[in-house]
């Protein structure tokens, strides 16, 4: 420190030193694999941009206090467009809260809520300071504050979460709370106890990656959205995220110019025969434009696929199911999962298109007890619900409460088409002879005579429901070509370009579900 003047007060110099260390932080060297927070927020944004705030936070102690007081924050721009930030900084007491470090953020925060600024969080902290307790935990200005905001702000802009290491205890809400968690493997972690502190409670011996890395919540928990090898690649997917959705709920995503799909439509992608596999991405590819697709979720509940997308250079959100997952039926996490994207496009003004191929909810003694029906439910809500516009795409398989789920007519989509491969049903054409006709069937002794009786009942309920009656009797709007779908859905999506809902607030927070 310099000398101070004649008053005991710090000079200039004493305000520029403290600055100085205060932009320097701890040492990242004990760190080698991450990025120092400074260079995070050079990834994240545009160069020159950031204005920061509350860096002289604690400098006035007697000691000096420490760096920034290990948080971060400010107002920069990516792509032009102004993003308020949280970055922990994981040199300084590992990124810990304490009370000014919640200050800081809760004011940040306040003026995303007042200005109506998406918000990044670049999150590696080891929770709360202990020894701040009383400052972090339990006041008006606390923990909880941030928290709130977190939920005020959600369905208002966007929230997206870069996870570079620990996010410990009540402080794993943070990234619970945002619309999108990027993880890094190896450093990121979230968790309400640490293995340490589990295993005094419970007895439960485990490991870090175990309960709380970023492959158990990318896959089996369902709280990570994505798995990146290093920092930086966090943040450029934020960034690119930050494309598809508008600055706030008010607002309609940017359009961007118009790219052709990659790939053509080959014979034969989407095979006839329902019990027949096939990649839904491939799908997906064929109809929006050339490397667009931005999946969310990927890792988790593979059964169904959520990303955002452009076609013909309008945003819009894909609900689709996977024939190659478990046949593409919906189970418990499949549910959560589409009700969450649905909410969030809802929630940002993104229409949405659902590509059907589905043979209904899972059914049995597991996953009634694991409570479909109330999962389902809340998909079925969050779809009803939703005001954008809705386009459906029946590409094969359309059975039983699936079918519902995935937007049927009775919700009212725009429009309701169908490949030539679409089937709509309560159930498969074999299961519901087998239902109508079991006792007739097994009092038919003769092998033959019982397989013809089963191929005449089977080609009847086939006649039943096939697509020119389908079409006839309007429940579905058109039948279209697989090379002719993208066009299709291109042209009505121009129609539905003078869509607009009053808003107030905000439409609804987007539900962690």
């Amino acid at each position: 420190m310099s000398a101070q003047t004649e008053n005991g007060a710090p000079t200039r110099a004493d305000v520029a030193d403290a600055a100085s260390r205060a932009r320097r932080g701890g040492d990242p060297a004990r760190w080698p694999d991450k990025l120092p927070v400074r260079d995070r927020l050079a990834v994240l944004f545009d160069p020159g941009t950031f204005v920061e705030d509350g860096l002289l936070a604690g400098a006035a102690d007697a000691d000096g206090g420490l760096p920034a007081d290990g948080v971060v924050t400010g107002v920069g721009r990516v792509d032009g467009r102004p993003v308020a930030v949280i970055a922990h900084d994981f040199t300084v007491k590992a990124g810990s809260w304490g009370e000014l470090t919640c200050e800081k953020q809760i004011r940040i925060l306040e003026r995303a809520d007042r200005d109506l600024l998406p918000v990044v969080y670049l999150v590696d902290s080891a929770g709360g300071r202990l020894t701040d307790q009383m400052g972090f935990f339990p006041g008006r200005r606390g923990a909880s504050a941030i928290f709130n905001l977190q939920v005020r702000l959600s369905g208002r802009v966007p929230q997206l979460c870069c996870l570079h290491g620990p996010s410990a205890a009540g402080g794993a809400y943070m990234p619970a709370f945002c619309d999108w968690v990027g993880m890094v493997a190896g450093n990121a972690s979230m968790y309400l106890a640490s293995p340490r502190v589990a295993e005094k409670v419970t007895g439960e011996r485990t490991t870090l990656e175990a309960m709380g890395g970023a492959m158990m919540h990318a896959e089996v928990s369902g709280c990570g959205d994505e798995v990146f090898d290093a920092d930086w690649e966090a943040i450029a997917a934020a960034r690119l995220l930050l494309s598809y959705l508008p600055d706030d709920f008010r607002s309609a995503p940017a359009r961007k110019p118009a790219t052709d799909p990659e790939k053509a439509w080959p014979a034969g992608l989407i095979p006839t025969d329902p019990n027949v596999a096939y990649d839904v991405r491939e799908v997906v590819d064929r109809v929006v434009d050339a490397g667009t697709f931005f999946e969310v979720k990927a890792r988790w509940a593979q059964e169904m696929v959520v990303g955002l997308a452009r076609l013909d250079g309008r945003v819009v959100g894909i609900v689709a199911n996977q024939p190659k997952v478990r046949s593409g039926a919906i189970f418990v996490d499949s549910a959560d999962k589409a009700t969450r994207f649905i909410s969030l496009c809802d929630a940002f003004n993104v229409p949405l298109v659902f590509l059907q191929d589905v043979p209904g909810f899972m059914v049995g003694v597991e996953v009634e007890r694991q409570g479909i029906i109330r999962h389902g439910a809340k998909m079925i809500a969050a779809m009803a619900s939703a005001e954008v516009p809705k386009y459906t795409v029946v590409l094969r398989k359309a059975y039983a409460a699936g079918y519902y789920a995935m937007c049927a007519p009775g919700f009212q989509p725009r429009a309701t088409l169908a490949l030539p491969t679409a089937t709509i049903g309560p159930m498969s054409a074999e299961a519901s002879v087998n239902a109508v006709y079991a006792n007739k069937i097994a009092a038919i002794q003769d092998e033959a005579e019982r397989a013809a009786f089963v191929a005449a009942r089977t080609a009847e309920q086939r006649a039943d429901i096939n697509l020119l009656r389908m079409g006839g009797d309007l429940v579905v709007d058109a039948v279209v070509e697989p090379e002719r779908l993208r066009g299709e859905l291109s042209a009505r999506l121009v129609d539905a370009d003078r869509w607009s809902r009053e808003t107030g607030r905000r439409h609804h927070p987007i539900s962690p579900v």
